[in-house]
């Protein structure tokens, strides 16, 4: 139980906390549950993590919010598995199957893909996106309405296939759509492909070798919090 003077110094805090996300768990839920365990003043986020994806989700607590734009704004990286064969309408592997392939890739087509995708490319977010409500213990498409496309950039991309899936790591802008990117690089092979798992690994500065685990986060007591938070001198 914390004391008067805990809960004061708490109110005065300010920092990056970094989280290692599970899968299945809205990043919503994250940040409402950050706040109230630790009856913080003001949380917020530094980009959303789909409720499908792992890995690194930065939560702003009180003064460090002012810096929202420069954590949203930066780099980021990401690690995850295709599965070859299978188009989804949302992109991942939870959306509704738009067509079915044999999951084989053709010689030489994957180094072509892949020098294809480095760079500058243009992608437009799919009409349908796969959600978790916080009630509800699966995954539901919802429509989101049409998309403009938009450019963004891929600095490094590299992939191996087995087994009827693709495992890749991308290093990418802000705008960088993996479930987009998988979509569109199966087509490109010509067999299909949805994003079956991700994980983001930086963004910018942060990296989530040094984020704390969201269990081991709702187990550390209040007194103990200040610990887990970074300075925004770390930024």
């Amino acid at each position: 139980m914390a004391n008067l003077a805990q809960l004061r110094m708490l109110e005065d805090l300010d920092g990056f906390l970094l989280i290692d996300k599970p899968s299945g768990i809205p990043f919503a839920t994250v940040v409402k549950t950050v706040k109230r365990k630790f009856n913080l003043v003001k949380v917020g986020h530094g980009g959303s993590l789909d409720a499908m994806a792992t890995g690194l989700f930065v939560v702003l607590v009180n003064g460090a919010n002012r810096f929202v734009a420069d954590i949203m704004g930066s780099d980021r990286d990401y690690s995850g598995v295709m599965r070859l064969g299978r188009r989804t309408n949302t992109g991942d592997i939870h959306g509704d199957t738009v067509a079915e392939r044999d999951a084989v890739i053709p010689d030489g087509r994957l180094d072509a893909a892949l020098a294809e995708f480095r760079g500058d490319i243009f992608q437009a977010e799919p009409r349908f996106c796969s959600v978790r409500r916080e009630d509800r213990g699966c995954y539901e498409v919802a429509d989101t309405g049409e998309h403009q496309r938009f450019l963004t950039h891929i600095y490094k991309l590299s992939a191996e296939p087995s087994g009827g899936r693709l495992s890749f790591a991308v290093s990418g802008t802000k705008s960088l759509l993996p479930r987009v990117l998988a979509d569109d690089l199966g087509e490109f092979l010509g067999c299909g492909a949805c994003l079956e798992s991700l994980r983001r690994t930086r963004m910018g500065k942060f990296s989530v070798e040094d984020a704390i685990s969201f269990d081991r986060l709702l187990e550390t007591d209040i007194v103990d919090f200040a610990s887990c938070v970074k300075p925004l001198s770390a930024l």
